[in-house]
């Protein structure tokens, strides 16, 4: 490939996303000349996997105080000029269909493979150039104009959008350029870390959760001042399910967790009617009927109960205390599985030093972050895709 000179492109985007493919396809719709640079073989891997495959493509409780950001007002601009129903317009332009799973997830019936060919027809309507396999060597800035070095040659245009996305899933190729082409120009990076992501843990909180991997519990996580109530799942190596993930991103090492199983269950009314109706049952098979036999073996077991205790012969103080560990149960987690499967990076680019409604930079005229870079992030959900499309819309302009 030949060098690009500065009058062949008038935009150069970095990252071939779901933020950097959906803002080219704009600004090209839009009569802007574009080219896409990725160093990964394949353009949207993370779009590819996200919702096992089916893409939990927004969510339609999206709002500004479901994203974590050192300036919680900064997404509120982007969000509210381009919703979850722009995007459910474009797939239907496309003939693509969608279904709402829980708590306001949409999916698209056609599977993530459908999303991902909806952006590159988008960008190919846009005649947007798309170059994949390409290393980003070095990022300068001249007299107005950005010239990108590359494995493939240089490209120059008076725009640069970097839409590199941040740490999370290195498997799939990601990096730290964005943070890296940000100090550059000047800009901070509010300390980033892995979100969405399980905990991992050690000692006998360890031994005891893996002994019971695969059971899941429906609880509420609190931790950081947040809390959910979701699913929650043991793992190998600790805890982790959709209310744990959740909870994550608000979680700071060294901090404990809480946990409330059954959060909409009366544990204590419940077992003490269990003895009232059937006095000559067993404990353990109480707690059977209200949680999976090895969870149910487990807690009794850290309770210093057995399980073949007669109801009859328990002490409603006994139930009541049994009760109450089971919903403010604390457990300090020794960290998280970090960047390796964090869906999504939290901290990034200081959102203080771009603007909310084109996401430019205030240092350098021409140069945008949008996307996962950006110290934005949302819940899980379909929360982080949605502001893919409404930071690379209010770049696009």
């Amino acid at each position: 490939m030949s060098a690009q000179s500065s009058s062949d492109k008038d935009v150069i985007v970095l990252g071939a996303g779901a933020a950097g493919l959906f803002c080219a396809a704009r600004m090209g719709q839009a009569g802007k000349r574009v080219v896409v640079i990725d160093h990964a073989e394949k353009p949207a891997e993370k779009v590819r996997i996200s919702g096992g495959g089916r893409c939990n493509f927004t969510n339609l409780e999206t709002k500004a105080d479901r994203f974590i950001s050192a300036n919680p007002h900064f997404a509120k601009s982007a969000l509210a000029r381009y919703t979850p129903w722009d995007f459910i317009d474009l797939m239907g332009r496309h003939g693509l269909t969608w279904h709402e799973k829980t708590l306001g997830q949409l999916f698209c019936d056609q599977k993530s493979g459908a999303i991902i060919q909806m952006l590159l027809d988008e960008l190919a309507a846009g005649q947007g150039a798309l170059r994949l396999g390409v290393a980003v060597e070095g990022v300068s800035h001249a007299d107005g104009v950005f010239t990108v070095a590359t494995s493939e040659g240089a490209f120059a245009a008076p725009k640069l959008v970097v839409a590199t996305g941040g740490l999370s899933i290195p498997k799939m190729g990601a990096t730290g350029l964005a943070y890296d082409i940000a100090r550059q120009f000047g800009h901070a990076i509010v300390p980033t870390r892995a979100a969405l992501v399980p905990f991992v843990f050690t000692g006998a909180d360890h031994e005891d959760f893996a002994s019971i991997s695969g059971v899941a519990c429906d609880v509420r996580a609190a931790a950081g001042g947040a809390a959910f109530e979701e699913a929650m799942l043991f793992t190998h190596r600790g805890l982790s399910g959709p209310a744990i993930l959740q909870v994550s991103s608000y979680w700071q090492p060294g901090e404990a967790l809480t946990l409330t199983l059954l959060p909409e269950t009366d544990i204590a009314e419940t077992l003490k009617a269990a003895k009232k109706d059937r006095p000559m049952h067993a404990l353990g098979t109480a707690l059977e009927g209200l949680f999976a036999k090895r969870l149910a073996d487990l807690i009794l077991r850290r309770a210093g109960l057995e399980a073949g205790a007669r109801l009859a012969d328990l002490s409603h103080a006994t139930l009541d205390g049994l009760a109450a560990q089971l919903t403010d149960w604390r457990v300090r987690p020794a960290g998280t599985e970090g960047y390796r499967t964090a869906e999504v990076t939290a901290g990034g680019v200081d959102t203080a030093g771009l603007s909310s409604k084109t996401m430019e930079s205030r240092h350098v005229p021409g140069l945008h972050f949008i996307g996962e870079c950006v110290d934005v992030t949302g819940w899980l959900g379909g929360y982080n895709f949605q502001w893919a499309w409404a930071s690379a819309a209010a770049a696009a302009g």
